[in-house]
């Protein structure tokens, strides 16, 4: 059969992007290739993670499924990539041989080589898998932080800002296929600029970007706390496009944990950090992570951190419990909370934030939103406000039967009913 390329994708959204480069690549090289398909490919091709442990496991899964496929005859070749392949390629050679080849980060020529492609060098045109309304748009590659509990600057290397023009251009390019929304993307955002401008340059950049007609919201996706550029603040709050939402995973908030984790920023220091992002833009949704059973995470700590969510109310709160990387600092502390305790407190802290999202959620009752459609599904049309972004945050729903709604355009909603995580609306007339 003619050559079929299939790309499984595993992990953030910045692995995404790097299949959506790959896919643009082949496609140029007049191969077919689709992703995540159930339709018959000869070749798969796995983009890994590598982040967390359950995440190297669904990897490692994903691995076995397909060289057992091949075993079968079912398909001809495997290739895997990513952040696992990176950072265990020998193990991983030693153990699946029946992989056709392990492929690291920054090695997209070689990949496509394998396939029997060839790289073109100054080509870029990615293969949008997202919605065709929205994408995500990747500002810079690698990370310079220090966290003690964070194997990406081993995977990913130092941080590499792309300029400004180069970011720009795609930007545009992105825009004239349909998209409507970019949702910035980097392991930190607000790092950008500092290796090739000699300061941070983030505000600079969702400046040029917001010029662009035709796009209309701009997304902030992983920002750090530490030497948070306030600038932002101020360009957000001026700006229609940019929405009214930051992602800044803080991790936790007690002073002797966020030392030992190496983030650079005290529990007091967070907390008038948040305080000045909601005084500078009242109308704003912040999404943050935190890390339960750290080293050392006492009850007293434990207690802390569920103290400060409870207060600060935070509009979105995901958690993941620690657990030990290789050849990372955390890696030498003694791993002492045990793993029940890890996940009760996980629970503990989700429990704490339903509340929250069914509190704040009630209160948009009665409220008119701008609305993005993202799609059909069952009885609904699926949408987001500009304080939701994909996967990860509430979804507002409308009946199909009382409405028309073509999905990738805009509507105003008015919501007539909330649960923890959802809201329903009706279009206003």
């Amino acid at each position: 059969m003619k050559t079929k390329i299939n790309i499984i994708t595993l992990g953030c959204s910045k692995n995404l992007v790097d299949s959506e480069v790959l896919m643009g690549q082949l496609e140029a090289n007049d191969i077919s290739v689709a992703h995540q398909s159930d339709e018959k490919s000869n070749i798969i091709v796995i983009n890994t993670c590598g982040f967390i442990e359950d995440a190297k496991q669904e990897s490692i899964d994903t691995i076995l499924q397909y060289a057992e496929a091949k075993k079968k005859g079912i398909i001809d070749k495997v290739f895997v990539m990513g952040c696992l392949s990176e950072r265990y390629k020998k193990v991983l050679k030693r153990d699946i041989p029946e992989v056709d080849g392990f492929f690291g980060v920054n090695e997209l020529p070689e990949i496509i080589d394998s396939v029997g492609a060839k790289h073109k060098k100054e080509f870029y045109n990615r293969i949008i898998t997202t919605p065709s309304h929205y994408a995500y748009l990747k500002i810079a590659e690698g990370c310079d932080r220090k966290c003690s509990f964070c194997a990406i600057p081993l995977i990913r290397g130092k941080h590499i800002s792309k300029p400004i023009e180069k970011i720009v251009s795609e930007a545009k390019n992105l825009v004239t296929k349909g998209i409507k929304e970019l949702i910035l993307i980097a392991q930190d955002l607000t790092y950008y600029g500092i290796d090739i401008y000699q300061k941070q340059k983030l505000a600079q950049l969702i400046i040029e970007l917001e010029k662009i007609p035709g796009l209309e919201w701009i997304r902030l996706h992983y920002t750090y706390p530490t030497s948070f550029p306030d600038e932002i603040l101020d360009v957000i709050a001026a700006s229609p496009k940019i929405c009214n939402y930051i992602d800044i995973p803080l991790q936790h908030i007690t002073d002797n944990i966020l030392k030992s984790m190496k983030r650079g920023i005290s529990g007091d220091e967070t907390k008038k950090l948040i305080d000045k992002i909601r005084r500078k833009i009242p109308n704003i949704a912040i999404r943050t992570t935190m890390m339960l059973g750290y080293p050392g995470e006492t009850e007293k700590n434990f207690n802390e951190l569920s103290d400060f969510v409870q207060k600060y109310k935070f509009d979105r709160l995901g958690v993941f419990t620690y657990s030990a990387e290789e050849d990372t600092f955390a890696n030498t502390l003694n791993d002492d909370v045990p793993q029940l305790i890890k996940q009760q407190r996980a629970d503990k802290i989700m429990e704490i934030q339903e509340k929250i999202s069914l509190e704040l959620n009630n209160q948009k009752i009665g409220k008119t939103f701008k609305v993005l459609f993202d799609k059909e599904e069952g009885d609904y049309f699926v949408g987001r406000t500009e304080f939701d972004s994909p996967e990860v945050d509430n979804e507002v729903l409308v009946k199909k039967h009382n409405s028309e709604i073509i999905p990738g355009n805009f509507y105003n909603v008015i919501i007539v009913k909330a649960d923890y995580f959802d809201l329903f609306g009706q279009i206003e007339k």
